[in-house]
């Protein structure tokens, strides 16, 4: 579920992308864009400014329920809240208490 709803974010977030970029500019901002095309008329603004609108709602309702999809597929887990294994993999008994250091040797004399 959480990778088809991740694959249709994606394709959503490039429609937009597109759609935007096909936008007529309006600034004029550093003398790009806005110079006539193949969209310049008045209902195929409108249509794409619906269709970005559409676009951007359904990016924040995949956000949204991607969100809550992955808050809700795993819960976090400490290991101090887990006990400790007292068996190894073979079965065998694992020592729960250190086993006391060596005494220390006499520093050899020369």
């Amino acid at each position: 579920m959480e990778t088809v709803l991740l694959v249709i974010h994606i394709m959503i977030a490039l429609f937009l992308i597109g759609v935007v970029l096909l936008q007529r500019s309006e600034g004029g901002a550093l003398g790009i864009g806005g110079g006539g095309g193949a969209m310049t008329s008045r209902g195929a603004a409108n249509l794409l400014t619906r269709t970005t609108a559409g676009l951007a709602a359904a990016f924040m309702l995949t956000s949204i329920l991607l969100a809550i999809v992955s808050g809700t597929h795993s819960e976090p887990t400490s290991i101090l809240d887990t006990p400790a294994s007292t068996t190894d993999s073979s079965g065998q008994a694992l020592p729960t208490v250190p086993a006391a250091p060596a005494e220390p040797t006499a520093p050899l004399s020369e």
